[in-house]
């Protein structure tokens, strides 16, 4: 039997806080989703004046991350992003009636070698996006300390 690690509210707290924080910081209107290992949002927030449609697209990014273990973004990489047309998943971003996010964006959780989770960014171009999910698991792997190997990077490949 294998021991899991789980995200709580209080760990998901600090990282949509600090996603926040960075978004105020180089000026884009962001919503943050912070997921369980399934998918299902801990923590979701929209900033005063960010898009209507941003709390669906920033979970959709974050189920994908949490779900299929890799930065949502490498679907679509090129040459080899499995997304492409005439590669493997071509199509795979219509599956789970189009919850499957296939765009920059969305961040696996990895702690300890386990994905516990994800991060939806929706609001910013890629750079911003990327710098705000960064930010979330830094501020994860500040919070833990030493206690916990918080892999923190934009390219995350479980």
């Amino acid at each position: 039997m294998k021991s899991a690690l789980k995200l709580e509210l209080a760990e998901a707290r600090v990282m949509s806080l600090a996603a926040l924080a960075k978004a105020k910081e180089i000026g884009v209107t962001e919503t943050v989703c912070i997921t369980d290992e399934g998918g299902f949002p801990l923590v979701l927030e929209r900033m005063d004046g960010a898009r209507v449609t941003g709390p669906q697209i920033a979970w959709n990014k974050a189920f994908t991350a949490a779900g299929h273990k890799r930065s949502t973004h490498l679907f679509n990489t090129l040459p080899n992003g499995p997304a492409l047309p005439g590669n493997e998943a071509f199509g795979i971003q219509w599956s789970f009636e189009g919850k499957f996010a296939v765009f920059v964006g969305g961040y696996p959780i990895v702690v300890n070698g386990q994905v516990i989770g994800g991060v939806g960014l929706s609001g910013g171009n890629g750079e911003q996006d990327t710098a705000c999910g960064v930010a979330a698991l830094q501020a994860l792997k500040d919070h833990l300390g030493a206690a916990a190997d918080v892999l923190v990077q934009a390219d995350i490949k479980k």
